[in-house]
């Protein structure tokens, strides 16, 4: 297992395209690019460039929190986008809960957040923002088996990071009002709740409130002393070696779950540790781009394609995305978002006809050469005919090949390739693996690569990187069905037993489950003691 504390009071470690033609009439929307964000909003330039100086600066902190190089680019930007309130919100995820102030998206067809800017219930979506940019680093960066109640402690820890873009500096270690309210008071989740469940598995309404903020108070007491630190290092390398989460907590602190109690309670009457940073953080080099007017219509609800759409909407969002492509003629965007729609669940002619038109305009247009690559490999499998069958994979190879030589870092193209091949004689072999690999490497945070790449790992006799690879997921507090199927994978290759089968009912699309924010406190909230 990889250090995770750095030096001092270290933290512990852890898109769309849209385009916009010469003569076409201008949008709201802009589109900020940074060394390792992607940026849409419907606010100023201004505004925006200094919301990416910010992510930049955050994620930037992390690394040098976690003795990772600084220098080190992602393999993949994130797109994050911008909202003003929650009708945007509600039209890239018509489900998302009243209170939902944001969300991220770790899906097949891309891996994004959504945030509506300024404050929420209690909670903003700033917070919430950086809260699921940190569960991305981790992911990213340092993938293991962390207890849940850590990773919400250190997504948590980080998402109140007060983050000054005019002076170049970063506090960490400042608390949120709302959850502070629920340490001062209410009865605390008990600690041997805390250490061994993740916040689905609790029903007590109580113990969900006080979830988080006692996973924010654990974390902050750890983060307090260099001394502490060792003991959480301790407490993690222990719980990854298999040992039960409660003897590994009593063994690092040496204390009993009763006196560590004691002694969190005692931590919120005194001065928070807060911790501030400079001189790590040099100016971002942005590029903003404004966006063709097709986004005001279909940027949003393009992403929304990209989450899976229950059957019962399909229809009338097909119809839609039509109605609204209409308007815009040869746009790139529209072009894309018809073909998308039209493949998914509408017109499948009228989508291809779509997308070729898109390749017509241009010709290196991935996610245009991804979803005809999709669509050939759908027809092949629905072929009856074997020459039939041998030719749409052959077309398929080639959109795909066109799409790697675009750009080789793209993970959707590196699952479609796996695809192609999983149903090929002498599948998998050692390339088989290399790209599932290098797929994991570029999307880390995606379930959908884990179980294919697991599945082959195994096939090859390295069951034990199979079960590295399952870990996150099967650890991951929002991980849903797929966590559970995760679990059970491991428990059948550690018992010598067969795989159960990955199908789509039984591992969905991917939506990481929305933080739970409790009903705002009164204006009189109790909190801890702060410097």
């Amino acid at each position: 297992m990889r250090r995770l504390i750095g030096t001092g009071v270290a933290a512990v470690v852890l898109g769309l395209s849209a385009w916009a033609t010469p003569r076409a009439a201008h949008a709201d929307w802009l589109r900020a690019e940074s060394e390792r964000f992607i940026v849409y909003s419907d606010s100023g330039e201004r505004a925006l460039r200094d919301y990416v100086q910010k992510l930049e600066m955050f994620d930037r902190v992390m690394q040098f929190r976690s003795g990772l190089p600084i220098t080190t680019e992602p393999p993949r930007k994130l797109p994050i986008y911008l909202v003003r309130g929650r009708g945007a919100l509600l039209r890239v995820h018509p489900q998302s809960g009243e209170n939902v102030v944001g969300t991220y998206f770790p899906t097949e067809e891309d891996i994004f957040a959504v945030a509506i800017r300024g404050d929420g219930n209690g909670i903003s979506g700033d917070e919430v923002l950086m809260h699921e940019y940190a569960h991305h680093f981790m992911l990213g960066n340092f993938p293991g088996s962390y207890p849940a109640w850590f990773v919400e402690g250190f997504a948590e820890y980080y998402a109140t990071a007060e983050i000054d873009v005019r002076d170049r500096e970063v506090t960490l270690g400042g608390f949120n009002q709302n959850r502070a309210y629920w340490i001062m008071a209410e009865s605390w989740i008990p600690l041997e709740v805390l250490l061994t469940k993740r916040p689905g598995e609790i029903r007590n309404s109580s113990q969900r409130s006080t979830y988080y903020p006692i996973a924010w108070l654990l974390t902050h007491w750890f983060y307090s002393t260099p001394e502490r630190l060792e003991q959480l290092q301790t407490y993690l390398t222990t719980v990854a070696d298999g040992e039960d989460s409660i003897a590994a907590m009593q063994q690092a602190t040496g204390m009993t779950l009763e006196q560590l109690r004691a002694s969190l309670r005692r931590y919120t009457r005194e001065r928070l540790t807060r911790t501030k940073i400079s001189g790590q953080f040099p100016t971002a080099e942005i590029v903003v781009e404004r966006q063709s007017q097709a986004a005001d219509d279909l940027l949003l609800i393009n992403q929304r394609l990209k989450i899976g759409v229950p059957n019962s909407d399909r229809q009338a969002l097909g119809q839609e995305v039509a109605r609204l492509a209409t308007r815009h003629g040869d746009d790139p965007l529209a072009l894309l978002a018809t073909g998308h729609a039209g493949l998914h669940f509408g017109d499948r002619a009228a989508g291809e006809r779509a997308l070729q038109r898109l390749l017509e305009i241009d010709p290196d247009n991935v996610e245009a050469l991804q979803f005809l690559a999709q669509e050939r490999l759908k027809q092949a499998r629905e072929a009856e005919d074997d020459d039939e069958t041998v030719r749409l994979r052959g077309q398929a190879r080639a959109y795909l090949a066109r799409a790697y030589e675009v750009g080789q870092n793209d993970y959707r193209t590196l699952m479609l390739l796996s695809e192609l091949r999983r149903t090929q004689p002498g599948y998998p072999n050692e390339n088989d693996i290399l790209t599932l690999g290098l797929a994991l490497d570029r999307a880390p945070q995606l379930a959908a690569i884990r179980f294919p790449y697991a599945n082959a790992l195994v096939e090859t006799g390295k069951r034990d990187e199979a079960v590295a690879a399952l870990n996150p997921l099967a650890n991951n507090p929002h991980g849903g069905v797929a966590s559970t199927l995760a679990s059970r994978m491991i428990a059948a290759i550690e018992n010598g037993q067969a795989l159960p089968t990955v199908t789509q009912d039984a591992a969905p699309p991917q939506i990481s489950e929305p933080e739970e924010t409790p009903e705002t406190p009164p204006e009189s909230t109790p909190k801890p003691a702060s410097e």
